[in-house]
């Protein structure tokens, strides 16, 4: 078996972890990078092309393929489906529609998760993606060990190849990663204390006093443990309570005649 387009790698030597992603005949360079920046986005780097249409290498593909450089230069390239599939023990292909097969369908969590249980044992796993058009052909997808299809609108179930491709990718990183813990998160801010909260508080009905918010009397105690009720639940740091209290203090301060007019508005010439 060769691969052409770029120098040939042993099968053996492919180390064991994200499964390969094979393209069968895509035909679109633009789609192809934009499965390889899919790809890059979420650790796959093992990209097979079957009969690309537009031959490769591809310019248009390194044009949408936003830096993911290292994927297209390490894509191979085969003429035949089982070439491509070689060295790999486990083969989800990807469908829309329902098959006159009796192979095991999965949603994209549950065939990631299996995903990666194969990738822990050392063997290698590939999902097909079929053409733009129509997607894989019945007799490719019979070369697969199971189906993977996505919970979209069956009304409009057909996916752009890069989307589908990156809807495999998330899910297997995160089937990886069980913490699913996000790449970074919002600096620690320190709650206020509640004496400051109180203080919030007392600043607040004192405002809203001179404005006679608190009408009819009757009705002032309800409105005031409503108003505390918000404000606690915020759960506001020490820095935000600061922030309000300096709001209050602007809405205290008098406007002087004119101020905050747009030019060209106000009172009459």
């Amino acid at each position: 078996m060769r691969a052409s387009g770029v120098s040939q790698i042993s099968e053996t030597t492919t180390p064991p972890g994200p499964p390969a992603i094979i393209l069968v005949e895509p035909q679109m360079g633009e789609n192809i990078g934009m499965v390889a920046r899919a790809m890059a986005n979420f650790g796959l780097t093992d990209l097979r092309l079957v009969r690309p249409r537009d031959g490769w290498p591809n310019e248009r593909a390194r044009a949408t393929a936003s830096r993911a450089d290292h994927v297209l230069d390490s894509a191979r390239v085969f003429d035949r489906l089982e070439d491509a599939l070689a060295g790999l023990s486990l083969v989800y292909a990807t469908t829309a529609r329902a098959r006159d097969s009796y192979k095991p369908v999965r949603g994209p969590q549950e065939a990631a998760e299996r995903l990666v249980a194969h990738a822990t044992t050392g063997a290698k796993a590939g999902v097909m993606f079929g053409r733009e058009k129509y997607g894989l052909e019945n007799d490719e997808i019979g070369r697969a060990d199971e189906i993977v299809t996505f919970p979209v609108n069956p009304d409009f179930a057909s996916l752009n190849i890069a989307q589908a491709v990156l809807l495999v990718s998330y899910a297997f990183r995160t089937a990886a990663d069980p913490s699913h813990a996000p790449r970074f998160s919002a600096p620690p801010t320190q709650q206020a204390d509640k004496a400051d909260l109180f203080r919030l508080f007392d600043h607040l009905e004192g405002a809203l006093d001179k404005r006679n918010y608190f009408f009819p009397p009757h009705k002032r105690e309800a409105l005031l443990q409503n108003l505390r009720t918000m404000l606690t639940k915020a759960h506001f740091s020490e820095q935000e309570v600061r922030t309000l209290r300096g709001v209050i203090r602007s809405l205290e301060r008098p406007v002087d005649a004119g101020e905050g007019e747009n030019e060209g508005e106000g009172r009459p010439a």
